[in-house]
């Protein structure tokens, strides 16, 4: 009994620890936000100081208007999220329920596209997008962001359709629905939670990347992290603005990752339990 309390004593220790070194810095980083600029460039640590909106007006002012940035975001991580969870599952219906000696090959060769580095397919990527006119559009980065997303998001449904008992579909196909009905009405609304939790984790993907954003984006595409490498300039870093923005692009990702975490830990867990 003493060795079982002094375990879980431990693990709690350990769980406190990982929770404050994640979330200390985005603590500071939302405090900052609201802090005046005296107060933030302090050598000292400020903690009494009166609160203000001014970094945050100053974002939506004439000179560093972020609203384009943010609706650029919210239509390249939307689009690219919508395509990676609706071909995923499509994908990881048919690679679930493929069975040939080489599956195992396939399933490996699909998830080792997303091992590769950015920096690996920048190029080719960049070469072909010039050729259809694909550079400084939504459509661009969408497809960019899908190229990495979707071999994540066969993986991971693959994972949660085998896990689908076989005797459902063959019922629904008893019951005269045809195989795209059986998937349709029955099978895919069994893995709720993968669709929720590959949709979650494409879209933080997608809303946070930096790499494809700076290669693929111009005047007319840039994404809220675009935006937050302007406020760093050879004159200086305007802090209070960088954590505005920063405060921005981090918050809503938080808060939809916890409006679903009951399917985004149960989504995960079956994953691990079922991956091939």
């Amino acid at each position: 009994m003493r060795r079982s309390n002094s375990a879980a004593l431990l693990v709690g220790l350990l769980a406190l620890l990982v929770l404050v070194w994640t979330l200390a810095p985005v603590a500071w980083m939302v405090v900052s936000s609201f802090k005046p600029t005296p107060a933030i460039k302090t050598a000292s640590p400020t903690w009494l100081f009166e609160p203000t909106l001014e970094h945050y007006r100053d974002l939506i002012g004439a000179g560093n208007d972020v609203r384009p940035f943010a609706r650029n975001s919210l239509l390249a991580a939307g689009l690219s999220t919508a395509l990676a969870v609706g071909l995923g599952a499509l994908g990881g219906y048919g690679l679930a329920h493929w069975h040939h000696k080489s599956k195992k090959h396939l399933a490996f060769w699909i998830i080792s596209t997303r091992m590769a580095p950015i920096a690996a397919v920048i190029l080719p990527l960049f070469i072909l997008f010039r050729q259809l006119g694909l550079i400084d559009s939504i459509a661009g980065l969408t497809l960019a962001y899908l190229s990495f997303n979707l071999p994540f998001a066969i993986w991971l449904m693959s994972a949660f359709f085998a896990d689908v008992p076989p005797s459902l579909e063959e019922a629904a196909r008893v019951d005269g629905c045809s195989r795209w009905q059986a998937f349709w009405y029955v099978v895919l609304p069994t893995t709720t939670p993968g669709l929720v939790t590959t949709g979650v984790l494409c879209l933080v993907f997608s809303w946070n990347d930096y790499a494809f954003a700076s290669s693929f984006s111009g005047p007319g595409s840039q994404t809220l992290p675009m935006a937050a490498g302007r406020l760093i300039t050879q004159g200086g870093v305007d802090w209070g603005q960088l954590t505005a923005l920063g405060t921005i692009i981090v918050l809503p990702m938080i808060f939809a990752g916890l409006a679903v975490r009951r399917w985004l830990v149960t989504g995960l867990t079956m994953g691990a339990v079922t991956g091939e």
